[in-house]
């Protein structure tokens, strides 16, 4: 696939016409799970589906393009993404990760370093000073950067930290999820490897689960196919056919996401009843001359503080329409979340206080609904939570 073409052609023609047979427009799925060979000795591209299937192919090929990547590596969920890019370290490697990244990336490294599998380190990567101070004390094998983080919305220089692991033999991995490669591109900034949960943005439906790793060179590729293949971590076929057809309308999706997020966003930091908003498209975030900078989007999440506390939470959930409370994001329809409760509810009281996650922050998923519909939600249910 051609990489000097926008980004909207590149997600539209994505697989488009390869199926050789018939001339099929769309690619076909292949659900088989082994394929005849066409001669005994002779090795082929295609043998076994936990190894390559060319639907998989099809998506990992338009997403690493996307990225501006080598190639990718297609798993069955952000989890085992995550999973994928740890499976080559020893119990004495470190991985330094933010401190307020989601909580399933805590959970999972928490429970690998507490079985011996590694060792982890948790720092506020927005404070270079103290990063590079870390990186020269444990000397990480991985440094694992979500930007912006989930839920608070913190972003951080990619390019910078980058500029530090270049000194030592560190890989670094940015998780691209909330933006995707329309608003941010990890591996022009520097990055090694580049990880998304489908499931989000990138599917855009809420209607499958699944991953993809990006390597920015051949070697990081391959090690990331061979263990994927190893640990049988692969997407399935189907999850893959069903990821593409949500890819196609990827850029007019974020694009909608993007200007109603920044409408909502500028509602709320001017209501009486908010404490504090989070989106990185407000002049007024602390990072968002960063955001600017690295990024050509904002993207469609955003956090806000209700004045009050659970109470209010618990009005402000009955009294919202039009946005579903759930955990997830990144799909067509508007989604709120309780952050303290859902999403980083394995979190100790202790470590969702120094992440900064309140009992009062709720997270916005912003859907494609019209603005306008959701805006008058938002007020309305606010004003319930007042009276």
């Amino acid at each position: 696939m051609k990489s000097d073409i926008s980004k909207n052609t590149l997600t539209v023609r994505a697989g488009l016409e390869s199926d050789e047979q018939f001339g099929a427009v769309i690619p076909p799925v292949y659900l088989t799970s082994t394929f005849a060979f066409k001669q005994f000795g002779v090795e082929q591209q295609y043998d076994y589906t936990r190894t390559a299937n060319p639907t998989r192919d099809a998506l990992a090929e338009a997403v690493s393009v996307l990225e501006g990547g080598y190639g990718a590596t297609v798993t069955s969920s952000g989890m085992a993404a995550i999973t994928l890019v740890t499976a080559w370290l020893n119990p004495n490697d470190y991985v330094l990760i933010p401190h307020d990244c989601y909580g399933g990336t805590i959970r999972l490294f928490s429970r690998l370093a507490q079985r011996g599998l590694l060792r982890v380190k948790y720092v506020d990567q927005s404070d270079l000073n103290l990063l590079q101070q870390t990186i020269n004390q444990y000397k990480p094998k991985i440094v694992l950067v979500e930007t912006p983080s989930n839920p608070l919305l913190r972003v951080v220089d990619i390019q910078a930290i980058s500029k530090i692991i270049n000194q030592s033999n560190t890989l670094l991995i940015v998780d691209n999820t909330f933006l995707t490669p329309i608003f941010q591109t990890p591996i022009k900034l520097g990055a090694d490897l580049v990880i998304h949960s489908t499931t989000k943005y990138i599917n855009g439906h809420s209607d499958v689960v699944g991953g993809i790793v990006v390597a920015k060179n051949e070697t990081l590729h391959q090690t990331m196919q061979e263990w994927a293949n190893t640990l049988g971590l692969s997407g399935s076929p189907f999850d893959s056919y069903m990821t593409l057809r949500g890819l196609r309308t990827l850029k007019l999706r974020m694009k909608a996401h993007e200007k109603t997020a920044h409408a909502l966003a500028r509602v709320l930091s001017e209501h009486p009843s908010v404490e504090k908003v989070y989106y990185p498209g407000l002049s007024s975030h602390p990072s968002h001359a960063i955001a600017k900078k690295q990024q050509s989007g904002f993207g469609g999440m955003l956090s806000f503080e209700i004045k009050g506390g659970l109470r209010e939470v618990k009005k402000f959930f009955k009294r919202i329409e039009y946005f579903s409370l759930a955990e997830s994001l990144g799909g067509v329809e508007s989604l709120v979340c309780h952050p303290y409760t859902m999403t980083h509810a394995p979190l100790s009281s202790e470590d969702k206080k120094k992440a900064g996650i309140s009992e009062n922050l709720i997270r916005i998923s912003v859907g494609i609904e019209e603005e306008e519909d959701l805006i008058k939600s938002l007020l309305k249910a606010l004003e319930k939570t007042r009276k």
